[in-house]
């Protein structure tokens, strides 16, 4: 019995670890746009743009986590380095903004 209570117990760690963090389908962009639960794109970009003048935009994705969507913007500035910002994206509050190595 406390083989299957630990097998549970990992089971559901697995899962919630998953949900954390997953992808959001291309199929449901239009919708979040039109309720207003995500900002647009244009805005999202350039504010994460703004943190790195002259970068350019090398990634972008959207996801779930921690119960809000994230917007994940990677960049790549004049020097060459990568950075990875991470915004609100319904409010295009800046949540990190590292040094991708």
């Amino acid at each position: 019995m406390k083989a299957l209570n630990v097998m549970f117990a990992a089971a559901a760690l697995t899962l919630t670890a998953g949900l954390a963090q997953a992808d959001v389908r291309p199929d449901h962009i239009p919708g979040l746009l039109k309720s207003g639960e995500i900002t647009s794109f244009e805005k999202l970009n350039q504010t994460a743009i703004n943190q790195h003048p002259g970068a350019t935009i090398v990634d972008t994705e959207l996801d779930h986590s921690f119960g809000k969507l994230v917007y994940e913007v990677e960049l790549k500035d004049a020097k060459g380095l990568k950075w990875e910002v991470s915004l609100d994206a319904k409010t295009a509050e800046i949540l990190e903004n590292k040094q991708d190595t």
